[in-house]
């Protein structure tokens, strides 16, 4: 006879079991992607940095510039992966958080890395050969060098969004959901740092750019400790006569407008001479119009104590840029913590402009 609710559903082990495949589905894709980092970190290690060390090819303080900690990571790697293998997951991942200021070391030292590759390849012909002869092995699959070196902090974004899924499908009665919550906050924190760094490295690669842009004694010292929104041209409308095209550079204290040096300038053609500055938390900003969204472009105006600018653009999608722009600068509780989240999306605009 058929006990009564006997084959009910339970929803508290049906949630059990989801988490628990979950957990297991995460678990087997954090070991199988740990056993293909540690792959590729020791084919760098033994392909360039191993031989760069016998040959001599390039000097220590070069080497040290363009690998960074590399060897460190692949030895955190080497130590974590056993533990993964013998699924001891709160253990090893514990373990492998002792090592994770290696991370934060070699994201600030990204920029220099990139930059010492370049110049090398340029200059350093033996290295130029070296590297050329190493890519084309097969083991790396057409991949170049540059294509590698970012492989820690690719690899840290991977460790953050698997050990955070892990600890959340880990039962708080299981014995290692303490060291796996633990692991994931660590992780998560220092992915965090890695990104402020990165944010940073790029907002001062575009300062030196737009910095490079401006000429005249006015324009020194311009972009010093600023972070950089957005730059474009746009048209001043005057009380009268025709509007004028003029190059702004936004940063999150300022808007600067310039006007082109003549094109027949002996030296300072192709850059900008600075005409005003204007400090954004005196500036009150309105959309004149433009709302619509439509094909028409639209007209900005900014009211600062002494002047009053009336900017338009034909292109209404560039002009709801500016609008969201100058709204984060003009606000007052615009950090540079903000600025930096902001820049996730602007960078990838203003990057064009890198050409």
């Amino acid at each position: 006879m058929e006990i009564p609710g006997s084959g009910a559903r339970c929803p508290l082990l049906e949630q059990r079991a989801r988490w628990e495949r979950k957990r297991a589905c995460t678990a087997r894709e954090l070991l199988e992607t740990e056993r293909r980092y540690e792959e590729q970190l020791g084919l760098v290690t033994t392909y360039f940095l191993g031989i760069l060390k016998a040959k001599g090819t390039l000097r220590p303080p070069e080497r040290q510039a363009l690998f960074g900690c590399w060897e460190l990571i692949y030895g955190a790697s080497q130590e974590l992966l056993p533990f993964l293998e013998r699924g001891h997951w709160g253990q090893g991942l514990e373990g492998f958080c002792l090592y994770l200021e290696l991370y934060t070391q070699f994201a600030a030292n990204a920029e220099r890395s990139q930059t010492t590759l370049q110049e090398q390849l340029k200059k350093n012909k033996r290295f130029r050969k070296f590297v050329k002869l190493q890519e084309g092995r097969p083991q790396f699959g057409g991949l170049q060098l540059q294509d590698l070196l970012p492989l820690p902090l690719q690899r840290l974004q991977q460790y953050e969004n698997l050990v955070v899924a892990l600890a959340e499908n880990t039962g708080p009665n299981s014995p290692d959901h303490q060291q796996l919550t633990r692991a994931a906050r660590l992780i998560s924190e220092t992915s965090q740092r890695v990104h402020t760094i990165s944010q940073k490295q790029k907002n001062d690669h575009h300062l030196r750019r737009v910095q490079a842009l401006l000429s005249g004694r006015q324009a020194k010292g311009l972009t010093s400790g600023r972070w950089f929104l957005r730059q474009g041209w746009l048209l001043v409308v005057p009380p009268t006569g025709e509007p004028r095209p003029r190059m702004f550079f936004l940063f999150s204290d300022v808007l600067l407008m310039a006007k082109p040096r003549p094109p027949l300038h002996l030296l300072k053609s192709g850059t900008f001479a600075c005409r005003a500055l204007y400090p954004m938390a005196q500036c009150q900003l309105c959309r004149v119009f433009g709302h619509s969204g439509g094909p028409c472009g639209g007209l900005l105006s900014l009211s600062f104590p002494h002047e009053k600018l009336l900017l338009m653009s034909t292109d209404q999608e560039e002009l709801s840029h500016w609008y969201q722009s100058l709204t984060l600068a003009i606000s007052p509780c615009s950090t540079c913590q903000e600025v930096a989240k902001f820049h996730v999306s602007v960078l990838q605009f203003i990057g064009s402009f890198q050409a």
